[in-house]
């Protein structure tokens, strides 16, 4: 079971998904990013590569996409915020553009 981010912990863990484009959502304990990509096509295949990882993982992203822009909101339901799979999960769909 995952733990809800402890205050000594969300820096080491989220500062660098800050400086690479995450933000903080506004009013809630997550984190959204929003990818563009060159079409539909890139932007669908890359949601695939993530689906795969996510449900490896059993932590499926909040996200919608639109021709070629997906927006992304990460946060964990079970533990109402933020838990170190949320940073995982960000790293890898960094990794994977």
């Amino acid at each position: 079971m995952s733990e809800k981010l402890s205050d000594e912990a969300r820096g080491p863990l989220l500062d660098p998904l800050l400086q690479n484009g995450w933000q903080m959502v506004e009013g809630r304990d997550a984190i959204t990013k929003t990818f563009v990509f060159e079409n539909f096509v890139d932007a669908f295949g890359w949601m695939t590569r993530v689906a795969i990882w996510a449900e490896k993982w059993n932590h499926h992203p909040e996200w919608s996409n639109v021709y070629k822009t997906v927006e992304v909101v990460l946060s964990t339901h079970d533990v109402g915020g933020l838990s170190a799979l949320d940073a995982k999960l960000a790293r890898k769909m960094d990794g994977l553009l």
